[in-house]
């Protein structure tokens, strides 16, 4: 009878430790990144293709498509190792760049002009955080009907023309209570010289220095964007289409959070980040890794919030389509351990001036109408 117990005691231990290791084995298969069958790959490579109309390699040759391939499947790789890390505060996905090496994808995109401090504008005190300052929790311009729909700067390296154009759509809807979608093109064609190079690169606080000399800049409807820059610039009249004007640009205090926190309640904000990871964002708070002290992409915060697990963050609208992260934008890790903010993005915040809607836009009968009016007048 007793060695029947302990043979029955024996047995039961030995299930519950098979059942141990199983629950273990899967806890741990669930950890680690899917293990796919080169055909598996394959398929998402074509489908890939498909849903990012990369039409053009109908014409390649084989060995081109062969090596994107490789590309494609050293990145889903990267994108299923860093999914698979529990607790991650974001996640990567096959975006638009999945075929694209790291240095091809800077090159190619990342051209904003790599510099450690504002050199176009001044820095201005009038978001200098000071104690006391009670600034909102959260703020997104979204909601306020001051951000256009996110746009694509395609192949063209002109993210420094989205950038710019970005906080003037932003400043003149608060200022005048218009949103007005504009011209980066009229930036990448007319604005070029010692400072900006069309696709090839610039800063957005020198295209608030064109837009100023230049008397203001068309809406894209009339200007639209053509993702290069082989044209040359357009002489649209000013009086015969509707434009937008700003008084001036000027710097945020840099390496401050806090000030470039009151800056975005008060307007959408230009800044640099170093995006050389945020090849393959999908969603989540990104924190990096990045280098804090230089950026090198053009972009625009245009609100800060909380995750519901209590992370901070800023919210970035991008220029690389609606398809990339979450429907264009990256909501940015807030609050860093260094002065620069994660990415850089504490470092060049600029932003343009606008005091008064004054005659800010005009279109060619409203002209008409002012002309013929003063001509009453005059009689």
């Amino acid at each position: 009878m007793a060695t029947r117990l302990i043979t029955l005691a024996l047995f039961t231990l030995s299930v519950l430790l098979l059942i141990s290791l199983s629950v273990g084995v899967v806890a741990t298969a669930t950890e680690q990144p899917q293990q796919r069958s080169e055909a598996e790959v394959r398929l998402m490579y074509e489908r890939w293709l498909v849903g990012n109309r990369k039409k053009s390699y109908n014409v390649l040759l084989g060995e081109e498509k062969e090596k994107r391939f490789k590309i494609f499947k050293d990145n889903l790789k990267l994108i299923e190792e860093h999914n698979s890390v529990p607790n991650q505060s974001y996640h990567l996905g096959l975006t638009q760049f999945a075929d694209l090496t790291d240095d091809e994808f800077q090159d190619m995109y990342l051209r904003g002009k790599k510099m450690d401090k504002i050199s176009g504008s001044d820095i201005g005190d009038r978001y200098l955080y000071k104690e006391g300052d009670v600034l909102p929790d959260e703020v997104d311009w979204r909601d306020k009907g001051a951000v256009v729909p996110v746009k694509t700067q395609g192949d063209c390296g002109a993210c420094w023309a989205f950038s710019a154009v970005g906080a003037v759509e932003g400043v003149n809807k608060i200022a005048t209570g218009e949103l007005i979608s504009l011209s980066e093109q009229e930036l990448i064609d007319c604005d070029r010289g010692v400072d900006n190079f069309g696709c090839l690169g610039g800063q957005a606080e020198f295209a608030f220095e064109f837009i100023i000399r230049n008397g203001g800049i068309l809406g894209d409807q009339v200007y639209p964007y053509s993702d290069n820059d082989t044209a040359a610039c357009k002489r649209i009249e000013m009086v015969t289409a509707r434009f937008v004007t700003i008084d001036g640009h000027e710097g945020v205090p840099q390496y401050d959070e806090m000030s470039l926190k009151k800056a975005v309640a008060h307007q959408p904000i230009s800044v640099m980040v170093e995006a050389n990871n945020m090849k393959l964002y999908k969603s989540g708070v990104f924190t990096g890794p990045c280098d804090n002290w230089y950026g090198n992409h053009n972009v625009l915060v245009v609100g800060y919030g909380s995750s519901s697990s209590g992370q901070d963050y800023w919210i970035v609208r991008n220029s690389w389509g609606s398809d990339w992260g979450e429907e264009g934008y990256i909501r940015l890790e807030r609050n860093f351990h260094n002065s620069t903010g994660n990415c850089a993005v504490a470092v060049r915040p600029v932003y343009p001036v606008k005091s008064n809607a004054s005659f800010a836009l005009l279109s060619a009968n409203v002209f008409k109408l002012v002309c013929l009016l003063l001509g009453l007048v005059l009689i």
